[in-house]
């Protein structure tokens, strides 16, 4: 007996990820024209792409921001001579290449949960594959931003923290982000099921963690993706909704967080000209790769890599 087909609403499968692509290319062209930037320097940051690319790449697997790969290189950047960022300046920059990298990540993300396979289907999907409810993805997006939004906002144009404490704030910050995701990867979850609805006290407490994340997302870039995407895991739902959602709201989030900065010019555009482009690549290869991976080998990977960025921070920082 056959099941019916039933005519889906949804736009064609990649459709919504080449609406967004056009998007972003008029906003990159409008950059290229009217952003102030000293052409010369682009050719000192060439690596810049490359860069990106990998920042979108881990950002987009995990839901965390591309902060975590590029906060080293400003760092870089400015021990060499090259580009004297103050945090305020590295926010900036940070933010405006998400903006590219995590709205790709974001449709493709989406995208997924439109065109899901079916339940148990063979070769993608793989046995045990749960399905994701696209109410279950839209309560997220929607119930984090309602709070985390007037949160970045606030802490944007109400809040005077210093500059150091920033940084400081924001490696040990990742470091605990990226121990808790590789803990709870080979204990409590190790050999848990995933679960296939959204529970209503993992709403409410969603919506609690969003008023930090927001806050977190100001000082940073990153902050509330990755606290949604971290409890997520723990509370074990598939990787579609963990990361997909994670993804969606990082997106919303820096779009919104942008205008501020773009307000107090305090976005390097020649960062931006450079990376966004990676870092929309790294972003459209981020869903396959994550898929591939699966969940243990994706989350180890990705905490390890944010423990050991932050440490280098530290290391560069107060030692050297």
């Amino acid at each position: 007996m056959t099941t019916p087909h039933h005519k889906s609403t949804a736009p064609a499968q990649g459709r919504l990820v080449i609406y967004g692509a056009a998007v972003l290319l008029a906003l990159y062209a409008g950059i290229l024209l009217f952003a102030s930037y000293d052409p010369a320097l682009l050719g000192q940051l060439w690596f810049l792409p490359g860069i990106g690319a990998l920042a979108a790449v881990i950002a987009n697997t995990s839901g965390t921001g591309g902060g975590v790969v590029f906060v080293p290189v400003f760092n870089g950047l400015r021990e060499h001579g090259v580009m004297a960022l103050d945090p305020l300046r590295v926010t900036a920059a940070s933010m405006a290449i998400q903006c590219f990298g995590m709205t790709i990540g974001g449709l493709r993300w989406t995208d997924r949960l439109l065109h899901q396979p079916d339940a148990g289907a063979a070769g993608v999907a793989g046995a045990g594959y749960v399905r994701v409810r696209p109410r279950d993805f839209a309560l997220v997006i929607g119930a984090v931003l309602a709070f985390a939004l007037p949160a970045l906002l606030a802490m944007q144009r109400l809040a005077m923290v210093d500059g150091q404490m920033i940084l400081l704030g924001y490696k040990i910050f990742s470091i605990f982000l990226g121990l808790a995701l590789i803990i709870t990867t080979w204990t409590i979850n190790h050999k848990r099921a995933e679960r296939a609805r959204l529970e209503k006290v993992d709403l409410l407490i969603l919506m609690l963690i969003a008023i930090p994340g927001g806050a977190l997302t100001a000082l940073f870039s990153v902050g509330v993706g990755e606290l949604v995407a971290l409890y997520l895991f723990i509370r074990h739902y598939p990787v579609l909704l963990c990361t997909g959602t994670a993804c969606v709201i990082s997106s919303i989030s820096v779009l919104a967080g942008i205008v501020w900065h773009i307000e107090m010019d305090t976005v390097a555009w020649e960062i931006v000209l450079l990376a966004g482009p990676g870092a929309v690549l790294g972003a459209f290869l981020a869903r396959p790769i994550a898929l591939w991976l699966g969940a243990k080998r994706l989350k180890t990977l990705d905490g390890t890599w944010i423990v050991l960025s932050a440490v280098y921070l530290i290391v560069l920082n107060w030692v050297f």
